[in-house]
């Protein structure tokens, strides 16, 4: 007898095989001990993910479980993983004697320095006290070998004792390798700029790998940059660029010659709104025109879209209600857009669009918490093959008696090799 297939796997089948796309294969699993509370060894939540220069895998997860009682137990890890499949746990971010995560807590970004180690940055962490109402800290740069080995803080943001946090807080976005072989990266307060409540308006930092020192290159200024910059996006000229949410303004820092500028977006924001409190932007990301490309949301009003504009800041374009908010864009080499998403269906999607108009063009729905490769996709990156590569931060399977944490997944998209 002929088994038919429902109306909506086979209408989801020919979206995929339409566009060359195929089912996520999983990679890896972490594993929690425990139903509900527990450690979690291998790490918990993975959030980003990178190929380093031996094309090997390189990630953090932003946790490492938690205490009965609903005592935190944040941690979290650096991980490696071959193409093939093999985990190795490269680092665990420990609380000290004092339970003060003196090397950094919660590592949310990795990128392979000059000298072939992983930079990263934690955003808690750091404090060499017991700590009070300043928790555990602001948290750190670090840097480790591919193997694991050498392990060390770079910076501890918002280090002096007064908290005047000079030298940024609260890092934001993902570490760069300038080329000028120095690394850089954002925080999205402190710095030495004015008109900020709180001190600062967020920095602009390098640290040049050699030596390990960390340096503000730059402070933001409300009036006349903007405040809350959201990360550094590369350009081929070797500049960054970026978006401040409070003024909504573009910003272009080029190292070489440390000029830095900025111009106002022309957001239709609501009549009286002040910037700050009625909009959100994501991270850049180039189009394959060499216009800039992220999300945007307004306060009060529904849904979000995705929009571009010009390296100068000139001929915004938006196409509103288009797609659902993600972390950052991924120019893939078919010259269209992927990113996870939270989706419509609740556990996340991949999705891809086109920069032309920002139309969606497939939507991938494998995740739930019964999916091998468990929801909530958290960061996609493309091999070098063309392969897509991402993390889930929640579910999969694990042993009985143990919960899945998230997973580390593959997919096949039919693109060509970068």
């Amino acid at each position: 007898m002929q088994r038919t297939l429902p109306l909506a796997i086979v209408i989801t089948l020919l979206a995929c095989s339409a566009y060359g796309a195929s089912s996520p294969v999983l990679a890896y699993t972490f594993v929690c001990k425990g139903k509900q509370a527990g450690t979690c060894p291998d790490g918990n939540g993975a959030n980003s993910l990178i190929q380093g220069s031996d094309g090997n895998f390189y990630g953090t997860a932003v946790s490492s479980g938690s205490k009965a009682g609903g005592q935190t137990l944040f941690g979290g890890t650096v991980f490696s993983l071959t193409p093939a499949g093999k985990f190795t746990l490269l680092y665990t971010f420990a609380p000290g004697a004092k339970n003060n995560f003196a090397n950094g807590a919660g590592p949310v970004s990795l990128t392979e320095g000059p000298d072939g180690n992983l930079y990263g940055l934690t955003v808690d962490g750091g404090n060499d006290y017991n700590p009070s109402q300043f928790a555990y800290g602001f948290g750190v740069v670090f840097r480790i070998s591919k193997t694991g080995s050498g392990f060390k803080v770079i910076h501890k943001f918002c280090s002096d004792e007064l908290y005047t946090c000079k030298d940024g807080v609260y890092p934001v976005g993902a570490l760069l390798v300038g080329t000028d072989g120095n690394i850089y990266g954002a925080t999205s307060e402190g710095g030495t700029g004015s008109h900020c409540p709180g001190g600062g308006c967020g920095t602009i930092f390098r640290v040049t790998p050699s030596s390990g020192a960390y340096e503000v290159v730059y402070s933001f200024n409300l009036l006349t940059d903007g405040e809350l910059p959201q990360g550094l996006t590369p350009a081929s000229d070797g500049s960054f660029y970026g978006i401040t949410v409070n003024g909504g303004r573009l910003f272009h820092y080029t190292p070489m010659s440390e000029a830095f500028d900025s111009v106002a977006l022309p957001f239709p924001l609501p009549q009286g709104c002040p910037g700050f409190a009625c909009f959100a932007a994501s991270v850049l990301s180039f189009g394959p025109n060499g216009n800039l490309y992220g999300f945007y949301t307004v306060y009060d009003e529904p849904g979000v879209g995705l929009f571009g504009i010009q390296a100068d800041g000139s001929n915004l374009k938006l196409f509103p209600d288009a797609v659902s908010f993600g972390p950052e864009l991924l120019l893939a080499s078919d010259s269209n857009f992927w990113y996870p998403s939270v989706g419509t269906s609740g556990y996340g999607d991949v999705i891809s669009l086109s920069p032309a108009d920002g139309k969606v063009l497939q939507t991938l729905s494998p995740f739930s918490p019964s999916a091998p490769v468990g929801a909530y996709p958290a960061v996609l990156i493309q091999a070098k093959d063309g392969t897509l590569w991402g993390a889930t931060s929640a579910y999969g399977s694990a042993p009985k008696g143990d919960r899945g944490s998230g997973t580390i997944f593959s997919l096949s998209a039919g693109l060509p090799p970068r």
